[in-house]
């Protein structure tokens, strides 16, 4: 067996890596020949923990290569796998799906053979039979099937749900492509890993509806916490009487400043459209959509009314730049919004996280100032605000935290630290729906 990954990016060069580490012969392909110089260094793009080492692994053991050239990686693969990017599109919310169709052209130009064509990248219900009419269309002879096969894959520990998953969605209808597919993924039936095999749209919905429902649970107990906040009840509380329950469960019962990410904010996006195109509208995840953009919103004024109701003048101290800890990825993160109304209320932002300032550079205000740790943000600062929940700052030594800030004043929306504590050692905390 042999594999061609179209795309190395996120999902494109877990899912690659983690294919060779199965045994399986895999060639990455990318159209940025710098990112593939880098890579053939081993330079990583983006941030995963464990990606570097089992990269490297691979490379040395011939398993695994990259390259600028499609055709030769696509003549004689068992299955190829389009990886590619699916934003939002400008204008209607919609998924931007010309990379996946200029892929299909290529991967038809090239084929050689039967061939399983499969979407790893996250695409609309009907993606996957457009795949088909192009390659078809292309090439009336050749012998290939389109497969959809989702990702699940979260990032921090996305080496782990790809070689442990709770789960792995295929869509097809095609017993010849379901045998190759049984194939790939044979480690996973070794472990008796649940493997759903469907339609291909209903394959493609799984995804989005998963995502969405996710998307839909975070937003649930983020109002929970200001319902908590306005009655004296504490949401973690609550998040543990309702998640205990089976039918619920606990994960995703955190309160905080709003989802983001490279998932949850184009995946509900697309979904309200796919559904109102096709005159189904969800109401609910409309609603999810915009209570999360306005939550962003209302983290900035927290801050602002933490600040006595101005930020004009004002330093505030941040920490935790990208959307979740253990990654660099700063798509659609809280901080985006947050920061970037503090710098428009007036304030001078100093901020630190530990891999996304790169990143970052490029999305926030420019007058943003960058520090190398999180203790150069404080001096001097009349506030402190925790964004991003990176471990290094769940055990800050507060007494110096103390000693830096101008006043002692701080800001926790991810409720990392005790209210009894933080009063206790005189600071004036706020967190998110908590008394």
């Amino acid at each position: 067996m042999r594999i061609a990954m179209i795309g190395t990016g996120y999902v494109g060069l877990v899912s690659g890596t983690c294919f060779s580490e199965f045994g399986i012969p895999v060639t990455c392909v990318d159209k940025d020949a710098r990112k593939i110089e880098l890579l053939g260094e081993n330079v990583m793009p983006i941030y995963e923990p464990g990606l570097d080492e089992m990269v490297a692994a691979n490379v040395d053991s011939g398993r695994l290569s990259f390259t600028t050239e499609l055709a030769p990686a696509v003549k004689g693969a068992d299955a190829v796998f389009i990886a590619v990017g699916t934003p939002s599109r400008r204008g209607d919310g919609h998924a931007d799906l010309s990379y996946v169709y200029a892929a299909a052209e290529e991967i038809a130009d090239a084929m050689d053979g039967y061939t399983v064509v499969v979407t790893k990248s996250t695409v609309p219900v009907g993606t996957g039979d457009e795949v088909e009419r192009i390659i078809r269309a292309r090439r009336p002879d050749a012998e290939f099937d389109v497969v959809s096969n989702p990702e699940f894959l979260r990032e921090g520990s996305a080496i782990n749900d790809f070689m442990r998953p709770d789960r792995v969605v295929i869509g097809t209808e095609s017993e010849r492509a379901r045998k190759v597919m049984k194939q790939l993924y044979r480690v996973l039936f070794l472990i008796e890993t649940p493997i759903v095999f469907t339609s291909r749209r209903t394959s493609e919905l799984i995804k989005y509806a998963g995502n969405t429902f996710l998307a839909t649970k975070i937003t649930f107990i983020n109002e929970i916490a200001d319902l908590c906040e306005k009655v004296g009840a504490d949401v973690h509380d609550v998040a543990k009487g309702i998640g205990l329950d089976g039918r619920i469960g606990k994960k995703f019962l955190h309160p905080g400043p709003g989802y983001g990410g490279s998932c949850f904010p184009k995946d509900t996006l697309a979904l309200v459209k796919t559904a109102r195109d096709f005159d189904a509208p969800l109401k609910i995840i409309e609603t999810v959509v915009a209570v999360n953009d306005a939550r962003k919103q209302q983290m900035a004024a927290r801050v602002v009314a933490a600040c006595g109701g101005s930020a004009q003048g004002k330093t505030v101290a941040v920490l935790g730049l990208t959307f979740k800890p253990n990654t660099d990825d700063m798509r659609d993160s809280p901080a985006i919004d947050i920061v970037t109304a503090l710098v428009k209320a007036g304030a001078v932002v100093k901020a630190f996280d530990p891999e996304g300032m790169e990143e970052a550079r490029k999305l926030l205000p420019a007058g943003v100032q960058y520090c190398d740790n999180a203790y150069a943000t404080m001096p001097g600062a009349d506030c402190l605000v925790i964004i991003t929940e990176w471990n290094e700052f769940r055990a800050l030594d507060l007494d110096k935290v103390k000693s830096l800030l101008k006043a002692p004043i701080l800001v926790d929306l991810r409720n990392v630290y005790a209210p009894d504590e933080m009063r206790d050692l005189g600071f004036a905390y706020t967190s998110i729906g908590r008394p």
